[in-house]
């Protein structure tokens, strides 16, 4: 295991040695199981897009019909 040195607030710092007292295990356990849960969280993620639900955003602001250029409409440009 690697030893490194963090620089917290002590208002943090204490928070964690109050907790770790609480639930009787060191404080540096508690920080490094942090540290995993951030990693596995941020660094590691293996959701994609196929996880996610659609999301409805609501209908189209106006109709459209079998004329209207959509992608035109989506980059906002005039298309003759």
């Amino acid at each position: 295991m690697k030893t490194i040195t963090v620089n917290v607030s002590e208002p943090v710092y204490g928070e964690f040695q109050d907790y770790a007292r609480k639930v009787d295990r060191k404080t540096s356990e508690l920080i490094r199981e942090a540290m995993e849960l951030y990693r596995q969280h941020y660094m590691h993620r293996t959701t994609s897009l196929r996880d996610c639900r659609p999301a409805s955003v609501g209908g189209p602001i106006l109709p459209i019909t079998g004329e209207d250029d959509i992608l035109g409409g989506m980059l906002d440009d005039a298309r003759d």
